[in-house]
C-alpha cells in the first residue's frame, strides 16, 4: 500500500532538510539509513489521539521568527511549511511520556505511529514554555532537526541551544534531555536502531 501523499511529502522535505544540516557524529551516515529504510512503506498506524499540548502552542511555535527564517534559509520555508500542513491536517499526535498539557510526541513512523514500523522512527516534539523532558536515554541512536528555540543537554556537553535549524547527534545508549524556556520547542527527531 502506498504511504498517503501528505506523509511523503512532509517526508520528502523533512530528511532532505536534516541531512542537509547533519555534521555532529554519525547523522549523516544515520540519515543515509533512514533515508533507504523508509523507501519500504510500513503498515497503517491507529487513529491518533489529540492532545492539548498541540491545541495550546503548536501555532506559537510555527510562529516563532527565528524558525520561519531558519527553515527558509535551508529548505526555502519548504520545511516549515510542510511541518504546518501536517500540524494543520491532523493537530493530534500519538504518543507522550509527560503530561499532555506540556508535551507532545507526534510519532510519524515507528511504533504506534502513523506508519507502524519497528525502525526508522520519525518523530515531531513539542514542549511548551517551562518545560522540561526530562534525562533518559535509549538504544537507538538519534539525530535533531531544531525548529524553534529550546535548549538540550547530551554527553560532554552541559544544556547548550543549537537554535533554529540547527542539527546534533545522540549516540545509541546517551543520556540526553531537553527544555523549552520562553517559547515553546519544536524538533524533528529521527531514530535508527
Amino acid at each position: 500500500m502506498p504511504r498517503h501523499q501528505a506523509w511523503q511529502g512532509f517526508l520528502d522535505v523533512a530528511l532532505p532538510a536534516m541531512r542537509a544540516r547533519a555534521r555532529d557524529g554519525n547523522s549523516p551516515a544515520s540519515l543515509q539509513g533512514i533515508s533507504e529504510a523508509i523507501l519500504s512503506v510500513g503498515d497503517q498506524g491507529a487513529a491518533p489521539a489529540g492532545l492539548p499540548v498541540v491545541e495550546a502552542w503548536l501555532d506559537t511555535a510555527l510562529a516563532v521568527p527565528w524558525n520561519t527564517r531558519t527553515c527558509r534559509s535551508f529548505a526555502g520555508g519548504a520545511a516549515a511549511g510542510a511541518a504546518h500542513v501536517l500540524a494543520q491536517a491532523d493537530r493530534r499526535c500519538r504518543r507522550q511520556r509527560e503530561c499532555a498539557e506540556s508535551h507532545a510526541n507526534a510519532m510519524l513512523l515507528g511504533p504506534a505511529g502513523i506508519q507502524e514500523r519497528r525502525d526508522p522512527r520519525i518523530s515531531l516534539n513539542l514542549l511548551a514554555p517551562q518545560t522540561r523532558y526530562p534525562v533518559h536515554q535509549h538504544a537507538p541512536e538519534e539525530t535533531y532537526l531544531v525548529l524553534s528555540p529550546g535548549q538540550f543537554l547530551k554527553p560532554e556537553r552541559d544544556w547548550f541551544e543549537p537554535g533554529g535549524g540547527g542539527s546534533f547527534f545522540v549516540p545509541p545508549n546517551a543520556v540526553h534531555a531537553m527544555r523549552a524556556e520562553e517559547e515553546p520547542l519544536f524538533a524533528l527527531r529521527a531514530l535508527r536502531a
